[in-house]
């Protein structure tokens, strides 16, 4: 299988450094040179394997090469929507009713699964670096790094708020705002290793929403992450009297769907190698969209 690979060609800012002071800046980690080294990759300057130590000189072509990466998660012959794709970058849609990533009691049948047979049939050696997870019953985008490293310039990415997300969802009761913040700190339930709830102790978390359509009982909203606590929206609606319908764990009901009506419909972050921003959209699932259309 196709090893993952970067390349650069060093300027005049560069010459005389050595390489490895070069690819630290580049944000690759002594650990995963010590990996490159032992495990199958490669370092090479103008086609010439290097020493780390290696001075470099304005106009070299630097390569790295990555080691394979061993994976444990089963390829699967699974639907997989793919809304973007590069060396990269995977961006997929999620449908809901399917796990992001296997779990012990369910070894198949998840996105990941599905994610590794694409790779497998496009020659990446790679195993699967979920960075924008979902719940097993929400919709929409999530956002994959094709490798390790990839995923660590994500991670750093991510803490400097360039990755962010915006979603839809059906929520019970009529708002009396038209838009709000809701910040209130999430841990978990003493009771449960699943729910949440807002705690004084608990970790900070902010959502942003903003109320599309009103209709009767119901309103259709569009929100934002300021941080990723698990289950978040769902906590936080459910903290203000607005649960999501289909959410039963927080006091939503099942009447019209037997899923928390939540989907993630845009997905924007800055593209780690190609230095630039992406967004993607997805829209409302047919589920959601009969919903809003009854009007209720």
């Amino acid at each position: 299988m196709k090893r993952y690979e970067m390349n650069w060609v060093i300027g005049e800012e560069d010459q005389g450094r050595r390489m490895k002071d070069f690819l630290k800046d580049h944000e690759i980690s002594k650990r995963t040179l010590t990996a490159v080294k032992f495990e199958g990759g490669e370092l090479s300057v103008n086609g010439k394997r290097e020493d780390a130590r290696f001075r470099l000189t304005a106009g070299d072509c630097l390569r790295v090469v990555f080691p394979v990466e061993d994976s444990s998660i089963l390829p699967e012959p699974l639907s997989l929507k793919v809304l973007y794709e590069d060396e990269d970058v995977l961006v997929v849609y999620k449908p809901a009713g399917m796990k992001t990533i296997p779990s012990t009691d369910q070894a198949g049948g998840t996105l990941a699964n599905a994610i590794r047979f694409h790779y497998m049939a496009t020659d990446v050696a790679s195993t699967v670096h979920i960075v924008t997870r979902l719940d097993k019953d929400t919709s929409g985008i999530v956002l994959v790094a094709k490798h390790r490293h990839i995923h660590h310039l994500f991670s750093l990415s991510q803490k400097q708020g360039n990755v962010s997300r915006e979603y839809e969802a059906i929520a019970h009761g009529v708002f009396t705002d038209a838009e709000g913040v809701i910040e209130a700190p999430i841990g978990r339930k003493e009771t449960s290793i699943i729910e949440r709830m807002v705690r004084e102790d608990g970790r900070h978390a902010k959502t942003r929403y903003r109320v599309v359509k009103q209709f009767g009982a119901y309103a259709h909203l569009r929100l934002q992450l300021e941080t990723g606590r698990t289950h978040q929206i769902r906590v936080h609606l459910s903290h203000i009297g607005h649960p999501l319908e289909g959410d039963d764990l927080y006091g939503g009901t099942l009447d019209r769907m037997k899923r928390q009506a939540l989907h993630c419909s845009r997905l924007t972050f800055f593209h780690p190698v190609k230095q630039r921003e992406l967004t993607l959209h997805c829209p409302l699932p047919q589920d959601m969209c009969r919903l809003v259309d009854q009007r209720l």
